[in-house]
């Protein structure tokens, strides 16, 4: 049990840097090592996954709120992009959290395993969207924001690998993309986390402490140890070399997808 508080610890304090210096929430990292941590705590079951990506989210609640506050105070976050966009993010999110409890493990972990290498191809690319567009109004944001929020519920993320490509694509200056990210990752999370925890109860195989498919152990010290590091994140994006940075994360990204497709094919 020791161990993995101090993992869980470990893991909050990569995934608040994270989530401040890249514009990610830590998803990517926190889902396959709540993975990783289960099974070191000898924890099985039919939907140690699903639990995952429900915690995972959770997390990103507390994250989101203590990074998009260092992005405002530095004038980072386009509020108008998060008021317009939040509603589709909402909905989208709450549903995609409603389906993928429904999915099998399998077809959710291939799905994860498929995204972290376009994550990571990516990133390795530095594959920059051009900006092709202006930012929609109400109702593109909207769409745009259901589909960011469905997909994200499918891999437990605050969808900056999503929210950002589409932002800059819409001519938003990156710096303000990361920010605006930042900010649109709590409306993601809050919904994908309610998805998971109101489909989560009654659920009788599922590790305890819980609510729903939320672990509490690892939410409490994930979110205690990432609110604190986020602001380091989001100051480090204004000084560090984030192009280097994000190659060296696509290569842990293809690492930790080979690792998953290995244990999926060995299931």
């Amino acid at each position: 049990m020791l161990a993995s508080l101090v993992l869980f610890l470990v893991l909050g304090s990569f995934a608040g840097v994270l989530a401040g210096l890249l514009g990610v929430g830590g998803g990517l990292v926190i889902v396959p090592m709540l993975n990783y941590a289960f099974a070191l705590q000898g924890i099985t079951g039919d939907h140690l996954h699903h639990m995952a990506l429900g915690t995972s989210l959770a997390t990103i609640m507390f994250t989101s709120i203590s990074s998009f506050m260092t992005h405002h105070r530095s004038g980072a976050v386009l509020w108008g992009i998060v008021r317009q966009i939040t509603p589709g993010i909402l909905l989208g999110t709450f549903l995609g959290s409603k389906v993928a409890v429904h999915m099998p493990t399998s077809l959710l972990k291939g799905f994860f395993i498929l995204f972290l290498l376009y994550v990571g191809a990516q990133m390795l690319m530095n594959v920059k969207p051009k900006a092709a567009r202006e930012m929609p109004g109400l109702l593109g944001n909207s769409l745009a924001g259901g589909l960011i929020g469905a997909l994200s519920s499918f891999v437990g993320i605050g969808g900056g690998s999503l929210s950002v490509p589409y932002m800059a694509w819409c001519n938003v200056p990156m710096h303000r993309a990361i920010g605006t990210s930042a900010a649109i990752g709590f409306p993601i999370a809050f919904a994908g986390a309610a998805g998971y925890l109101v489909n989560g109860l009654g659920l009788a195989d599922l590790p305890g402490p819980h609510l729903g498919f939320i672990y509490l152990p690892a939410l409490l010290g994930i979110a205690a140890a990432s609110v604190c590091t986020a602001p380091l994140g989001a100051k480090l994006a204004h000084t560090l070399p984030v192009p280097r940075l994000k190659k060296a994360f696509a290569c842990l990204l293809f690492a930790m997808a080979a690792q998953m497709a290995y244990s999926l094919l060995a299931a």
